[in-house]
């Protein structure tokens, strides 16, 4: 009767990190292309994006950590640096009911990823020639809702969702 009941329990979600990589990567210090110097208080945007695809392996997902980071001397049109990175992370996912997989893909792989894509904008940065920039912690959970309820207000509105 025990075996029976174990049998019939759902199994937990599985997530098993398989790969990541930088899918491409660009920094451009601008500053010093154009023998400007980067004096000033920094003001840094920081822009998200995230994506996510099944792969043709069966419970295989690729999501990708899109950062665009803008670095401007503050209160002036002068461009520090611009770093873009696609960082992407290769999972397996098993056990996780399919009306709940998108937000699992946008919320719990790109938090996995995350620690990484923090240390490479770090090093990059330093090695650009500025004070190492240390990215605050992403909520990916208030992303994906934020996400979710601009689709549903373009969809009311019947602007395309980009």
């Amino acid at each position: 009767m025990a075996e029976e009941n174990n049998a019939q329990q759902p199994q937990p979600p599985r997530l098993q990190v398989l790969a990541q990589f930088i899918r491409d990567m660009s920094f451009e210090n601008v500053a010093a292309q154009k023998g400007v110097q980067g004096e000033g208080q920094p003001d840094v945007q920081v822009q998200v994006n995230l994506d996510a695809r099944r792969r043709e392996a069966d419970g295989n997902y690729e999501v990708v950590l899109k950062l665009n980071i803008e670095s401007r001397i503050k209160d002036s049109e002068t461009v520090v640096f611009i770093f873009e990175v696609e960082y992407a992370g290769i999972f397996h996912i098993e056990n996780v009911p399919e009306d709940q997989l998108h937000p699992f893909l946008l919320i719990e792989c790109p938090r996995m990823i995350f620690p990484y894509v923090r240390r490479i904008v770090g090093d990059v940065t330093r090695d650009g020639g500025y004070p190492p920039l240390n990215l605050e912690n992403i909520d990916f959970l208030s992303l994906y809702q934020q996400e979710i309820q601009r689709r549903a207000e373009a969809e009311k509105s019947g602007q395309p969702i980009a």
